[in-house]
């Protein structure tokens, strides 16, 4: 009895076993749809100022964001984070209100001031309740157009940088880009990642007035607004609040010439565990009508979780826990690149298995599943990223800046879609040339060089 008892129990195992293994087909998806963009409605003050105006969603809530054409590419080779620094100072204080009143009045509204600094681009903003989309508006133009940089603000804040800096060149993969960036662009702010300190702790208020007498103005600034608002106000309101904005100087351009070639630069960390791998090279920029493409080419080979190198070294070789490869843009330049923190005994494997897929995406068709599969991820991010206020003022800014068609992001999910196999490996082959890819290494100096000095020379 007792044999016959674990006889049953076995043959119940096994056969909930088999029900559990047979996974169910998921449904075949519907064919993709174009991402719709609500009505958009352009104008200008007389000052130079665009205005964007955007009617959206059925939430009582507007975002407010003015986007200067001021970032680190308007800092000289002595001022690196100046630009940071300028704008963070702007919520800090006006004429009439100290940081405090500020926080409080964008409180009483139903939301917050935040700013931000990039390469190309700076921005103030905040999202609040639709009935008070004027009073914001107001209270972005007293911060932009009537700054005091109070000195107890200024002092506080150069130590929170200092303590940001000292963090930041801590982290391996920090340092890997701040030496990629350097490779990429020399001579040139984009090539600029991180100040010293003694630069940082040496700004004074004149320096931060000065950069923002010559870099903010109405002819670098467009102001969006998107949500639910009642338009006649908005757009009196923006009249009243930036029409006597001085228009200032015209943006400023500074095209680099990047540069690339197969070396390995290896950044010292004693004793490390992992290393951390920048692999990547200049590209082309959202201009270029190849840049469709190439995003899904990206996509394929490490991109997303399914991605090639992800697989690769991830999956199947448990090398890294998060690898992924992304497209950077700036002004009329782009780089790509791969990155990967990786246990220290195997830099050099992983640095073969990275290049390993890139030759074969050069040299076999990509098959169709995983290439429609690749699409449809990028077409269902790109449509849930836009279905959100702040991701269309990202988008249509994105399209201002590089001047690219009003069909950019209408047409975005149909040119994903267009892709073909043959096209993904022509981009491979055109534009991911690893023989001209720079490698950079933040590892175990006595460890790292045996494994990976006969993929190029290595700079110390």
């Amino acid at each position: 009895m007792k044999s016959l008892y674990i006889l049953i129990l076995i043959i119940n195992i096994f056969l909930t076993g088999n029900l559990f293994s047979q996974k169910e087909q998921p449904p075949q998806g519907s064919q993709p749809k174009d991402f719709v963009l609500p009505a958009v409605q352009k104008s200008a003050l007389d000052n130079g100022m665009q205005v964007i105006l955007v009617p959206y969603g059925d939430l009582p809530k507007a975002l407010v964001r003015v986007v200067l054409q001021v970032g680190n590419l308007n800092e000289t080779a002595q001022e690196t984070w100046l630009a940071d620094l300028t704008a963070d100072l702007l919520k800090e204080g006006t004429s009439s209100l100290d940081a405090s009143a500020i926080a409080q009045r964008a409180a009483s509204m139903g939301g917050a001031i935040n700013v931000s600094t990039g390469a190309d681009l700076s921005w103030v903003g905040g999202e609040v309740l639709s009935e008070f989309t004027p009073e914001l508006i107001e209270l972005l133009a007293d911060i932009l157009q009537n700054p005091v940089f109070p000195a107890k603000e200024f002092d506080r804040l150069k130590k929170d940088y200092v303590r940001n800096l000292s963090m930041a060149k801590a982290e391996p993969e920090q340092l890997a880009q701040e030496k990629f960036l350097q490779i990429l662009y020399p001579d040139h702010p984009y090539g600029r990642m991180f100040p010293s300190e003694e630069m940082l702790t040496g700004y004074n208020l004149e320096q931060v007035k000065d950069f923002y007498n010559k870099n903010f103005g109405a002819a670098r600034a467009s102001i969006y607004v998107v949500g639910r608002f009642n338009q006649p106000r908005v757009e009196k309101a923006i009249q009243a609040a930036f029409s006597s904005w001085p228009k200032g100087s015209e943006p400023f351009r500074q095209v680099p010439s990047p540069v690339s070639q197969r070396k390995i630069y290896l950044v010292d960390r004693p004793q490390a565990p992992q290393s951390t791998i920048y692999i990547g090279l200049p590209v082309i920029d959202p201009t270029h009508p190849d840049y469709f493409p190439l995003q899904v080419t990206n996509m394929i080979l490490g991109g997303y979780f399914s991605s090639r190198i992800t697989s690769n070294i991830r999956e199947d070789k448990g090398y890294t826990y998060s690898p992924n490869s992304s497209i950077t843009n700036t002004y009329r330049s782009a780089y790509w690149v791969q990155v990967a923190d990786v246990g220290t005994e195997v830099t050099g494997a992983s640095i073969k298995e990275i290049l390993y897929e890139i030759d074969r995406l050069q040299q076999e068709a990509v098959p169709g599943e995983e290439l429609k599969s690749a699409q449809n991820y990028m077409a269902g991010i790109f449509v849930l990223r836009n279905s959100a206020r702040a991701g269309i003022v990202n988008q249509l800014s994105f399209i201002d800046f590089h001047g690219l068609p009003a069909d950019y992001l209408t047409s975005y999910v149909k040119n994903v879609h267009a892709v073909t196999p043959e096209d993904v490996q022509r981009m491979a082959n055109t534009y991911l040339k690893d023989q001209e890819m720079a490698i950079v290494i933040v590892g175990d100096k006595q460890k790292v060089p045996a494994q990976v000095k006969s993929y190029a020379e290595i700079i110390y």
